[in-house]
Order: structure tokens, then C-alpha cells, then sequence
């Protein structure tokens, strides 16, 4: 180990581990380590990078802050609205601290949980966090350990809570030190993103407590509320208890030791409901799951887009299906994967699935980082947010989303590499040429640019439309506070009625009903039990109720409850 000036001898213990008695190492002393002669490396559970990912680690003591959410309890999952965030583009600032001051127009709004993107230190200053190297330290450019505490106990004094996304399936190229200390990687398996983590081959046993630990670290010494767990496909573990059944496990125990409760939540293309179902019945636990299925049917059935996996969906059949089955593809067969996909969710609730219209992957991995609110009008903006926050599913909104931000969510890197640098770039290209874009129409990762484009405007707020739109996204929230049957996770209590030829559909959910009209001219829609139901929403005025039918305008959305039922 090097520390300063001094340079120490480890000795092997156990198991393959290395020690040391250090009584030298204080809070805020920098080290190294040194392997086979090699080095200076980082530590691999650093927990404070102040340099970066290639610079020494720094000690730090967690027992030195002091927390102020002493007795805090997260709201449950079922109520949850989730917000998620990027620091970096959050605000001008791009700060865990910046980030603290627009946490009351979150509240506003009536947000209840904070998604933050990934924070472990990755390569550089700015990027999306998914390559992140030292997945125990908050990365520097954004206020570093101190910083990321600040955050959290501010969002627990104003009620919110915060979940952190955490990457598991790899590391990123730059800083990636973890293969010198052990057999973390294999090449059994392979990712879209570098080496495959060894979860199921020799020595994984402290492979697979590295990944517990740092969960239990984010949960223990950050008040992190959950962690949602990003493309949990690409772990490949074929012991008899996956790994993520061994997380689930894990923070279980945590909960008992402190008296707290945590979620998890997957990432999945898997569409396979053992992730969420509990280990009693041969599932690995976890709480949730983001429902791709859902996200997809409606995006394709509002912008009419029927590329890449889109092609699976567009009918209002599939979106339908969706809000009362949970999962679309459930064993059917899926003309892009040319393969039959999924597994049936039933006996699940809604509140094992994260439904959403926007999230970072769908807008940052479009080529110019467009959001919804660029690809269709504000009327069909406002039927996707609604049925996003009256469906069964725990929702969930994207940064900006709520005021639909007129600025991109671009693919942004800083690697310090220039062949790296290059290469991201040539690949960011080569991705988009078959969706007819030509290269220096994409824009460059790896410039400044491409990642100042990508912060949020927030004096558009007080500006129309996105005022409106705003108002909007806060009056949808308040109608699901109010009436329980909107937070109902229970699926086979929504039916939902449709005609694929005139484009409309109307969910049923307890006492209330959501209409939609997709067409482009108005209609009167077939709509049970109008003579006892009042509108409590509407995108638009001309409404009216006769004779079990509504009339709506065209692309037009109303919210409307029976008068018998008080809720």
C-alpha cells in the first residue's frame, strides 16, 4: 500500500484476501495500492475518488456526518411517484448540493421518491454514469461522499425519497482496476458493454459480496431508500440461487438489523416475472420491475413509430393489454425477436411494475436525444401522461417531462483517452445509420456541447406551454392521491374497452373511468354509466355525457367519476 510518503507490505491471509493494520489511515488520507509490481491503483471499495477514477482513494470516516432523518420511513412503493434525475444535468450547476434547492418544485408536484442516475465515480467529469469503475465512491464532480449525504437527508426533511440507480452487470472501460485484484470478470459470458462479472464461476463467492456490500453501503451508510438495479439480462448467474435472489437476502437482513425499509428494483427486457415474485414460490424477491412492455405499447400507439422493437406494438390492443395484464409479450411471439417471449404476470400486482412514457434510456438513446414532447402534439402529451399516472403501475416521470422541457437528453461522455474518446463516438455513429441519420448529424459524445444541450431550462416553467403542461402533470397527481382505486395495484379490477378502427379507448378503474379519443376528428365513445358520472379532468372543454357515451374531441383525454361511489 502507498500512502504519502510511505509504502507498506500486505500480507495474505485467507481465502485470497490481503491485510494490513493501518492505524495511519484517518478520514481524508489519501492511499494506493500496488499489485505484482504494478500501480499505483485505486482501492477497489474506495469510497471517495477526489481525482478521479486513475488517482489515489481517500478514507473516509461515515460516522463523521451528521444525519438529521433520524425515525424516517419511506412512503410505500404503491403510493410512490417517481422523479428520475441526472445530477449533472439537473440543474445549471450540475451538484448534489444544486439539486438540493429545486427539490420544492419536486414536492410541488407531488412527487414522492427521487431516482437518482448512477453516481459511482466514472470517467471524467460528465457522463451518464453507467460506466462507472469505483461503485463505492460518489463521484467527485457532482460533491463527492459529503455531497451525495447532503442530498439525501434534505429529501428525507421534505418527505422524499431516494432510490439510486446501481450498475451490476459491468464497469466502464476507463479506470476499470477491478480485474487486477481478483477474478471479478469471465469470459464465459459476454455484455453489450465490456467484460461479463463472474457471479456463478470460481472464487465468485467474493465477487458476488463485493456487489452485496456495495448495496448494503449505498442502503447502510448513504440512507438510500432502495436501489434500482439496471439491465439485470445481462447477469448471467447459474447458481442454484441467482445472484439477485442473494441481493434480495441481503437487504432483508439490513432491514431487520436497522429498522428500515428498502426496495429494489430491476431493469429487465426479460419480461419474466420470477425477478419480482417472492423466493417462497421460486422467485428472486425483488420488489419491482420497469414495465417495458407498457412504456412501448403506449409510445408506439401515440407517436406511430414501428422501428426496432416498436414493431412489436402500435395497436391499441397491446396498450390494453398492457394496463390489465402487466406484460404484453407473456409467452407470445415477438416479430422482432423473431422468437416467442415472456411469461405470464397474473396473480401479480400493479405494484411490481414501474410504468412510465419517458425515461432516460428511451429519450438519450433516441439519435438527437428527443423527447416525447418533440414527437407528438401536446394533446397527445397530456393522454400519455394521464394514462402513465392512472394506470396500475407504480409511475414514474423523467426529468423535465412534467413541463415537457423543450431541451434533448443527449449521450454525453468525458473519457480522458482520446482513442477512447474516438471510439465512442465512431460507435454512436455507426449505431444510428440504419434509422437513416448521417454521422455528423449525431451528435459528438464527447463534446461539451452535446452535454450542456442536455440540461434542464427551468425558467421555462413560468412560460407557455410548458406551464400548462406542468399543471397538468399536477392535477393527474393530485386525482391519484384522492382516489384510492387510482393506486390500486390489483389488475383484474382495470377493464379496459377499445376500437382498434375509430382509435379509442376507455380504463376502468374502481370508481373511475379514463376516456381517450386518438382520433383525429371528434366522436361520441361508448362509455358505461354516464348518466352517474361527473368529468373531474379534461384535455379539453367540449365534453359531453349522454346515453352511456361521451363525446370527446379529437386527441382528447376525460377523466370522469361515478357520483353513486364516493370513494
Amino acid at each position: 500500500m502507498d500512502c504519502g510518503d510511505r509504502r507498506v507490505n500486505m500480507a495474505k491471509s485467507a481465502a485470497g484476501w490481503w491485510t494490513l493494520d493501518a492505524p495511519f489511515i484517518d478520514h481524508g488520507v489519501d492511499y494506493a495500492f500496488r499489485v505484482d509490481g504494478d500501480g499505483p491503483f485505486p482501492d477497489p471499495r474506495s469510497a471517495w475518488q477526489p481525482q478521479g477514477v486513475h488517482g489515489p482513494s481517500r478514507w473516509v470516516d461515515h460516522a463523521r456526518f451528521t444525519w438529521s432523518d433520524a425515525g424516517w420511513q419511506p412512503p410505500p412503493l404503491g403510493s410512490a411517484v417517481i422523479y428520475e434525475l441526472h445530477v449533472g444535468t439537473f440543474t445549471p450547476k450540475g451538484t448534489f448540493q444544486s439539486a438540493i434547492e429545486r427539490l420544492g418544485e419536486l414536492i410541488d408536484l407531488g412527487v414522492t421518491h427521487v431516482e437518482l442516475m448512477p453516481v459511482a465515480e466514472f470517467s471524467g467529469n460528465r457522463g451518464w454514469g453507467y460506466d462507472g469503475v469505483d461503485l463505492y465512491a460518489p463521484h467527485h464532480a457532482y460533491g463527492g461522499p459529503e455531497g451525495l449525504k447532503r442530498l439525501v437527508d434534505a429529501c428525507h426533511r421534505r418527505g422524499l425519497a431516494v432510490l439510486l440507480d446501481v450498475v451490476y452487470n459491468h464497469l466502464g472501460p476507463a479506470g476499470n482496476y477491478l480485474g487486477r485484484f481478483g477474478p471479478y470478470f469471465t469470459d464465459r459470458y459476454a455484455t453489450p458493454w465490456g467484460q461479463a462479472v463472474n457471479f456463478d464461476g470460481p472464487f465468485s463467492d467474493e465477487v458476488r459480496r463485493f456487489f452485496a456490500d456495495n448495496a448494503r453501503m449505498w442502503l447502510r451508510d448513504y440512507h438510500m431508500d432502495g436501489l434500482r438495479i439496471d439491465a439485470v439480462h445481462a447477469i448471467v448467474d447459474t447458481s442454484a440461487i441467482h445472484f439477485l435472489e442473494h441481493l434480495a437476502a441481503v437487504v432483508k437482513d439490513l432491514e431487520t438489523e436497522l429498522g428500515r425499509h428498502f426496495v429494489l428494483i430491476a431493469e429487465s427486457d426479460l419480461n419474466d416475472p420470477r425477478i419480482v415474485s417472492p423466493s417462497e414460490v421460486g422467485g428472486y424477491g425483488l420488489d419491482a420491475q420497469w414495465n417495458e412492455d407498457f412504456h412501448h405499447s403506449l409510445h408506439a400507439v401515440l407517436t406511430g413509430e414501428n422501428d426496432g422493437y416498436y414493431r412489436d406494438f402500435g395497436k391499441l390492443a397491446d396498450l390494453a393489454k398492457a394496463l390489465s395484464n402487466g406484460l404484453v409479450y407473456d409467452g407470445r411471439y415477438s416479430a422482432h425477436r423473431r422468437r416467442h417471449h415472456g411469461r405470464s404476470a397474473a396473480g401479480l400486482s400493479g405494484h411490481r411494475f414501474v410504468g412510465c412514457l419517458q425515461n432516460h434510456d428511451q429519450v438519450g438513446n433516441r439519435a438527437v436525444g428527443h423527447r416525447t414532447s418533440h414527437l407528438v402534439s401536446q394533446d397527445r402529451l397530456k393522454i400519455g401522461a394521464a394514462l402513465v399516472l392512472t394506470a396500475p403501475f407504480v409511475p414514474m416521470l423523467f426529468q423535465g417531462e412534467e413541463w415537457a422541457a423543450s431541451t434533448p437528453f443527449l449521450y454525453f461522455t468525458d473519457h480522458q483517452d482520446p482513442e477512447l474518446g474516438a471510439a465512442v463516438k465512431a460507435g454512436r455513429q455507426a449505431e444510428f445509420v440504419d434509422f437513416g441519420w448521417k454521422p455528423d448529424q449525431i451528435p459528438d459524445p464527447q463534446e461539451e456541447e452535446t452535454f450542456l444541450r442536455s440540461k434542464l431550462d427551468w425558467d421555462e416553467l413560468g412560460r407557455a406551454p410548458h406551464d400548462a403542461m406542468y399543471e397538468w402533470h399536477r392535477a393527474l397527481i393530485g386525482l391519484r392521491r384522492r382516489f384510492p382505486a387510482l393506486r390500486d395495484g390489483r389488475m383484474e379490477r382495470t377493464t379496459v374497452d377499445l376500437d382498434e378502427e375509430a382509435r379509442w379507448l376507455v380504463m376502468r378503474r374502481g370508481e373511475v373511468s379514463v376516456a381517450c379519443n386518438l382520433a383525429e376528428a371528434s366522436q361520441w365513445i361508448p362509455c358505461r354509466g354516464t348518466a352517474d358520472q361527473t368529468i373531474l379532468l379534461a384535455t379539453h372543454s367540449a365534453v359531453a355525457l349522454e346515453n352511456d357515451k361521451i363525446f370527446l374531441p379529437p386527441e382528447s383525454l376525460t377523466i370522469l367519476k361515478d357520483s353513486k361511489n364516493q370513494g
